[in-house]
């Protein structure tokens, strides 16, 4: 998922829509997001914000906060381990529902295209999946399986 990087002023006028103060450890926050090609878990959060001194707490903290005011969505991939991820869906962006893929070897989680895996709502399945669900593939990446 290619994306242009946003100024830091961008950044904070995200925030400000949101209702959230416009912390430096925020702009920090969605911009490693944004830079991301997949979902994050804190620890590589706390990684890529590096030493800009930013407490691991208070990059945990922010990233609830970013879930709770919409801007970022958090989903577990079966590993207990919470991974982080920009939101791009609303008015001005569009709808961005993509499904994940996890592989079942190496553990690494991966954006798969917008249409990649289709979910419609049928007769019988629950209303939630009107408004959306959460799906994720497991199998084999290509790394794993070439070396199979």
């Amino acid at each position: 998922m290619a994306k242009s990087a946003p100024s830091p002023a961008e950044l904070r006028a995200r925030l400000r829509e949101a209702q959230l103060r416009a912390t430096t450890a925020r702009v920090a926050v969605l911009e490693v997001l944004h830079a991301a090609a997949a979902p994050l878990s804190h620890a590589e959060v706390v990684d890529r914000v590096g030493d800009r001194g930013i407490d691991r707490a208070t990059l945990y903290r922010n990233l609830v906060d970013l879930v709770d005011g919409g801007l970022v969505r958090r989903s577990d991939h079966g590993d207990h381990v919470w991974r982080f991820e920009l939101r791009h869906d609303g008015p001005d962006h569009g709808v961005d529902e993509h499904a994940h893929f996890v592989c079942t070897a190496c553990a690494v989680v991966s954006c798969l295209p917008v249409g990649a895996v289709r979910v419609e709502p049928v007769r019988g399945a629950p209303r939630s999946m009107r408004g959306g669900v959460e799906v994720q593939v497991r199998g084999l990446c290509d790394l794993c399986e070439v070396g199979v």
